[in-house]
């Protein structure tokens, strides 16, 4: 390795900027992380500079002397209004785009979402459907996509940007409330369960990441990364076989569920308590995500290795092994 980082991620301690520093120091990449609060265990040669997306001394100090920045950070809160959303991720991006070009940055991937294009009515839809952000969230990181485009257009620092799909593996515990639920036969759909649901595992992910950062046509280009879609009541059917329970068949009508987390966001959020039932939570439900890979595997070279029933198996054994779900039924 270098004496010198040659990689800077900013979300290091994060489920995917973990997972994606851990194959780069693999591939025999010098790391260099941003981290707010825990510290990841990175190897030695490799290090951590404590920090968050406000605090511009910090992300200068992140790209120094590094060749690529993945920024992965994000705030993701549920309870986050507006103005911290838009501090947070966008101008937070635009921050850490004007230091890393004063670095002398060669290549910058951001980490985007499938959110801001929010619910797809034609599909599969690709990275030129058009943006229908539903939430704080997904406003905020197309908001940080324009500060990328805007860069793109009078700088010579390569940008990329990078679109997930619903990430999920072990290590994350994003779907380990739907699990547990089937597990204890309490899972009912809010809806019809017909809306598709778009998963990306996280190690293909990871290799979608980094051949944004390898690939010289990837330069200037959006990329949706992720594995197949299906419908949700296939996804949930997959999950209830993969712990070996049937698959669930109650519904309850998604207004009535949207009208309750309304009254309960009223009621919690003042009291500053997280509430229980949250509007952007059902959106798991209602929002039909279906996308197109084809322009990653034309441009990248990205094949997902991972089907549905192996990601959940792996996820699940993860669950189990950790005591987040109890041991397999004899």
């Amino acid at each position: 390795m270098n004496d010198r980082p040659s990689i800077a991620i900013t979300g290091v301690s994060g489920f995917t900027g973990g997972a994606l520093a851990k194959q780069l120091i693999a591939e025999g990449f010098s790391v260099r992380g941003l981290t707010r609060s825990a510290i990841p265990d990175l190897p030695p040669g490799n290090e951590v500079v404590q920090g968050d997306m406000r605090n511009r001394d910090s992300l200068v100090e992140l790209v120094q002397g590094v060749d690529t920045v993945f920024h992965i950070a994000a705030m993701f809160r549920t309870e986050g209004g507006q103005e911290e959303f838009q501090a947070v991720n966008r101008d937070g991006t635009r921050m850490l785009l004007e230091a890393a070009e004063a670095a002398g940055v060669r290549r910058f991937v951001y980490c985007s979402s499938i959110g801001v294009h929010g619910h797809v009515s034609q599909m599969p839809a690709d990275e030129n459907a058009p943006f229908n952000p539903r939430d704080f969230y997904q406003d905020s990181k197309l908001a940080a996509e324009e500060v990328c485009r805007e860069k793109m257009r009078d700088s010579a620092m390569e940008i990329v940007i990078v679109r997930p799909c619903g990430i999920y593996g072990p290590g994350d515990t994003r779907l380990l409330k739907m699990f547990r639920m089937l597990n204890r036969g309490t899972f009912l759909f809010v809806g019809d369960g017909k809306p598709n649901f778009h998963p990306a595992y996280i190690e293909d992910l990871v290799q979608g990441f980094i051949l944004a950062m390898k690939v010289p046509e990837a330069a200037g280009e959006t990329f949706i990364i992720g594995n197949d879609y299906l419908p949700l009541r296939d996804f949930v059917a997959t999950a209830a076989r993969t712990i070996d329970v049937a698959p669930p068949s109650r519904r309850i009508p998604y207004g009535l569920m949207h009208n309750a987390a309304r009254v309960c966001e009223a009621v919690c959020l003042p009291l500053g308590v997280q509430p229980p039932l949250h509007r952007r939570r059902l959106t798991f439900f209602k929002h039909n995500r279906a996308f197109t890979t084809k322009k990653a595997q034309n441009v990248l070279g990205f094949r997902a290795a991972v089907d549905l029933d192996e990601g959940f198996r792996r996820t699940v054994a993860w669950y189990r092994k950790t005591g987040l779900l109890p041991a397999a039924r004899n």
